[in-house]
């Protein structure tokens, strides 16, 4: 099932599991008292993987329009793009974007459904020092809406500069829990 060798899920099994795009071998997942499948389905969770294909005929605009349209509660389609900070790339096809274009995509694509959990893989992957402050920019506008932000990654000035709270896993175990500031106090 993707665990280590201690049976504890690994980073990218744990985002699998919260998705519903795997499931546990023991325990239940829930999310908001739903399971993963209905979380998302219902819009409470929306995801933004490192590695998710676009299609690459349809515009900017035409993408997330139709995947907006499937959620009960969408947010609005211009709102989607000023938070992801793609306006300007509306009318440009999937097919046509760089590295950190394409990751804003995948970044209104996750909000598209306007869900209370954002589940962020690595989200600034294959982003420039721009693209990077646009999309923490959008991120932080998005959860002061009073929604919640998880994001995993392995840039740690990231960690620090754009969470409240960070939880470090080294060799599938819990090694640190707390602010930032905590965590590198304790580091010595």
């Amino acid at each position: 099932m993707g665990t280590t060798p201690t049976g504890i899920p690994g980073k990218s099994t744990s985002v699998n599991l919260l998705l519903g795009l795997l499931r546990p071998t023991r325990g239940t997942i829930t999310l908001h008292g739903r399971g993963p499948d209905e979380a998302v389905r219902a819009g409470e969770l929306g995801a933004m993987l490192q590695d998710a294909a676009l299609i690459p005929e349809l515009t900017v605009k035409e993408l997330v329009d139709v995947v907006r349209r499937l959620y009960p509660r969408p947010l609005g389609l211009t709102e989607i793009l000023e938070l992801a900070d793609l306006t300007e790339l509306a009318g440009r096809r999937a097919n046509k974007l760089f590295g950190g274009q394409s990751q804003r995509v995948r970044f209104a694509l996750a909000i598209a459904g306007a869900p209370r959990i954002l589940l962020l893989d690595e989200p600034t992957a294959a982003m420039d020092v721009e693209s990077r402050l646009r999309f923490w920019a959008g991120t932080h506008d998005y959860a002061a809406g009073g929604r919640t932000v998880l994001f995993a990654t392995h840039y740690l000035e990231e960690a620090d500069e754009h969470s409240d709270r960070v939880i470090v896993i080294a060799r599938s175990r819990l090694a640190a829990d707390g602010t930032a500031a905590e965590i590198k106090a304790g580091a010595g």
